[in-house]
């Protein structure tokens, strides 16, 4: 923990750091909601019978929902006041989340998860732009976000570790059900210790903007997921298609408004855009890692869900300690150097999971996680901060919402991506049902071929996290060859000022 944590700014009241507490609620709660599902699958497979599609829906739809709304929310934030859509959207997530903790059906619960969504995608622009308008103070500003990126991290991480403890002695849906009691503590404390913030002058939200940019990146989305999962067919191509004409004509309309949804000019100031390719590229990476260990885990392995909840502990320690370490590590060694570091660290650390195996290697994967949620854990603060000082104050919703657009973009193409590349490897392996845990259910006593799904699923593991370790290093290659301009200050009073 940094010492401007232990002795907050002279400048800054007592009352921001408790508007700070209050904002991290929904900002766990989100993260969380992430990876929570990872440890019930296997549980609410069995209650919901859903189909292998439904599957990677239920896992799937809540961030893409996200990704496909933040940079609108956090342009409407700006518009009608940040607390006002925090409070508003904490209203839809609680009652989204009862909805799905109740959920008779697969298709109910997809749907209460996209509602979720909806509510998620204004509760992260939100909160951190509040942080601007809370913390006028550099210094100070930069702690707040690494504290906020360190839960926005660690709930990704602590997600399943919550969810094993809670499926332990409760049913698949307390893992939705916890949300409400937190989410009514933010609608209380709320209004009394967050400030209203809104943009003078601010034109009327674009929403011909709204629907292309959603229109583009669902079905680029499915048509990944579909081709990866069944291979290539006419309708999946097409689909894909249509989303890139989509997102083509969404990006070439924001170039000629005074006033644009996605402000592409941010991409030419600083490091914004390796921040934004190192995020996206290390939720990916993250994502994919936490979803295949956890099915490891339980359906190679043999562990319960709170058993494999706790191995996951050192690595959610980690990204806590290292989230909060970012910004001053940031400071140490210059921004670009810390990126590198980070993402190169991350690599590494998807690379020693190679040495997990069907019949031991439990070392290399904690040993990998902590390696691994070293790197993550540094990144995201950085990316935080530089998102947040791209830009005036008045500002911050908009770049926070591209920001944190790529961090549900990448976690939804983990998902999407890696799990799916990792499903095409253990079915090439054999004549398996469409998951490992329907084919150690439909085998009986046939032990061969339980014993030969579980080397083809831990083979499709490697190879997807192996691909994420590429990617990873791929982008600690971008980020070291950057130009010398991107690496200096990203400090958004000296950088506005001198515009």
């Amino acid at each position: 923990m940094t010492s401007t944590l232990a002795r907050p700014d002279v400048k800054t009241p007592r009352r921001a750091w408790a508007g700070l507490a209050v904002l991290l609620l929904p900002v766990l709660l989100v993260s969380m909601d992430m990876s929570v599902l990872y440890l019930a699958m296997p549980t609410l497979t069995q209650s919901l019978d859903p189909s292998a599609t439904q599957q990677l829906w239920i896992l799937d739809i809540y961030g893409f929902m996200i990704a496909g709304l933040l940079i609108t929310m956090g342009n409407l934030g700006d518009r009608i006041g940040r607390r006002n859509i925090l409070l508003a959207g904490a209203t839809v997530f609680g009652i989204a989340s009862v909805l799905a903790a109740f959920a008779p059906s697969a298709s109910v619960l997809i749907a209460a998860r996209a509602l979720m969504g909806v509510g998620g995608a204004t509760l992260l622009p939100s909160s951190l732009a509040l942080i601007s308008t809370l913390f006028p103070e550099d210094r100070a500003r930069a702690t707040a976000i690494g504290v906020w990126t360190a839960f926005f991290a660690g709930g990704s991480a602590v997600g399943p570790i919550i969810g094993g403890v809670l499926l332990h002695h409760y049913w698949w849906g307390s893992v939705f059900l916890i949300n409400t009691p937190v989410l009514l503590v933010l609608l209380v404390f709320g209004p009394m210790l967050l400030p209203e913030h809104r943009a003078a002058g601010r034109g009327p939200l674009d929403w011909v903007s709204v629907l292309l940019s959603i229109g583009g990146i669902l079905p680029i989305v499915y048509a990944i997921k579909h081709c990866a999962a069944e291979g290539f067919d006419l309708p999946a191509v097409g689909i894909g298609v249509i989303g890139a004409l989509l997102l083509t004509a969404f990006i070439r309309r924001q170039t000629h408004l005074a006033e644009p949804l996605l402000d592409l000019s941010l991409f030419r100031r600083g490091l914004f855009s390796v921040a934004i390719g190192s995020s996206t590229v290390g939720m990916l990476a993250l994502a994919g890692m936490s979803y295949l260990t956890s099915m490891y885990l339980q359906s190679v392995t043999g562990r319960d869900a709170l058993q494999s909840a706790l191995l996951g502990i050192p690595m959610a320690v980690v990204v806590f300690v290292f989230s909060m370490s970012g910004a001053r590590i940031g400071r140490k060694l210059g921004t670009k150097t810390t990126f590198v570091l980070a993402l190169s660290l991350a690599a590494v650390g998807n690379l020693m999971l190679l040495g997990v195996g069907v019949d031991g290697g439990i070392g290399w994967y904690i040993a990998g996680s902590v390696v691994a949620g070293m790197g993550f854990g540094i990144a995201f603060t950085l990316v935080s901060e530089v998102a947040v000082s791209s830009v005036p104050p008045e500002r911050a919703g908009s770049a926070v919402g591209i920001s944190e657009t790529s961090f549900e973009l990448g976690n939804g193409l983990g998902l999407a991506l890696l799990g799916s590349l990792a499903a095409l490897v253990f079915r090439s392996g054999g004549d398996f049902g469409p998951t490992l845990g329907e084919t150690i259910n439909e085998a009986g006593g046939n032990t061969a071929l339980v014993d030969s799904a579980r080397e083809s699923f831990v083979d499709g593991m490697h190879v997807a996290t192996t691909t994420g370790a590429v990617l990873l290093a791929a982008m600690a290659a971008v980020a070291f060859f950057a130009n010398r301009r991107k690496s200096g200050s990203t400090s958004p009073r000296r950088e506005h000022a001198t515009a």
